[in-house]
């Protein structure tokens, strides 16, 4: 325990020393939560829908099959009750929803309204979902009513969940939050055993009586803490500077985000034992996480949108899996049971990425 005190020690000398590193890891974290926590504009494609009715007539289906034929909607769930709505919104399972009045082609004479329910964690994709929604209802609608099926005073009313201000913030924060910690956990843990490679060092820690899995928890364990540290001021700033809320439990979106803090000084680690200078280090993991990470990971493109192989590609991004459980959690204040795929997914993630480090160290020893 000695031994790996000292190592722990001397980890964090060598980030006290480096200014510039010190830079990094404090500053630049609060700097892209200020100018990222703002709007991004993005596309819609392949929403994941659900239809609200009572009783499926005519009328009904031939709105329901133009909205279904569209390329910007997929009609995932026909549903007979507001509860159903609200299960499939929590679980994550659809982005927008349509309600019908009842008797809707009966009681044509009268003002009825169709209402269309957007999940507004991201507010530009909740205007632009609802917006396309509406045109296409207007659109049917007209071709009913010149039929004398549908009376023209059919009035559509959007409503938007989560986040009915439409504030950008709510939808950026927890992808920056993502990003933030993706990049500074593993870019800065990608050179610490590079650094013991190029200074000379590293055959002390070969000779050292110190077990591998404890060298490599000592170059994590003051990237962690630091890491702790950015993750409360992120909180901080989100929630007293751009006023984003943490709906859900506290607890959880902590305990989550310490998982993921584990799985990116994981994924560092692994980049680090693979490179043998600093400089290819940050470049594989500017080339291997920084891009694919700001690209697939859900937070500026909906992965819905995305060509299958690229949504495919997606579900190797950490970040994107939890991206998706700080939405549900700090936005829509889910339970963590909503969200135990995506917990799981991660967890394999770290336990595989550790083996693998673990594995490429000892190699190296032999």
């Amino acid at each position: 325990m000695k031994q790996f005190i000292a190592f722990v020690r001397k980890e964090f000398y060598h980030i006290l020393r480096d200014k510039r590193t010190l830079l990094i890891l404090i500053g630049m974290p609060i700097v892209q939560i200020i100018l990222f926590g703002f709007a991004i504009s993005t596309e819609v494609k392949n929403v994941q829908t659900a239809i609200l009715v009572s009783s499926t007539d005519t009328d009904t289906r031939y709105l329901i099959d133009r909205i279904d034929a569209n390329e910007y909607f997929t009609v995932k769930y026909i549903v007979h009750s507001p509860e159903e709505l609200e299960v499939l919104f929590r679980k994550n399972k659809i982005e927008l929803a349509i309600a019908f009045p009842p008797d809707f082609n009966r009681q044509r004479f009268d003002t009825e309204q169709i209402q269309i329910i957007a999940d507004a964690t991201d507010p530009n994709l909740a205007l632009t979902r609802s917006s396309y929604a509406s045109g296409i209802i207007r659109t049917a609608q007209a071709t009913l009513a010149d039929a004398g099926k549908v009376h023209p005073s059919l009035l559509v009313r959007n409503r938007l969940l989560y986040n009915p201000q439409m504030k950008s913030a709510y939808n950026f924060v927890p992808g920056v939050m993502g990003l933030i910690l993706m990049l500074i956990c593993a870019m800065m843990t990608s050179i610490s055993i590079v650094r013991e490679k190029e200074t000379g060092t590293m055959e002390l820690l070969l000779v050292s009586p110190v077990h591998p899995f404890l060298v490599i928890l000592s170059k994590a364990v003051p990237y962690f803490a630091l890491s702790v540290l950015n993750l409360t001021t992120i909180l901080l700033l989100s929630v007293f500077v751009l006023d984003v809320p943490v709906a859900g439990n506290l607890s959880s979106l902590l305990g989550v985000s310490l998982l993921f803090i584990f799985v990116s000084l994981a994924l560092g680690l692994l980049i680090s034992c693979l490179t043998r200078t600093q400089v290819a280090a940050l470049l594989v993991s500017a080339m291997v996480l920084m891009i694919p990470t700001i690209i697939l990971s859900g937070i500026i493109f909906p992965i819905g949108s995305m060509l299958p192989i690229l949504q495919g590609l997606s579900c190797l991004i950490p970040a994107r899996w939890y991206v998706s459980i700080v939405r549900k959690l700090m936005i829509e204040g889910v339970p963590l049971a909503y969200v135990w795929q995506e917990v799981s997914v991660l967890l394999l993630m770290g336990i595989l990425l550790t083996g693998l480090t673990i594995r490429k160290f000892n190699n190296r020893l032999e």
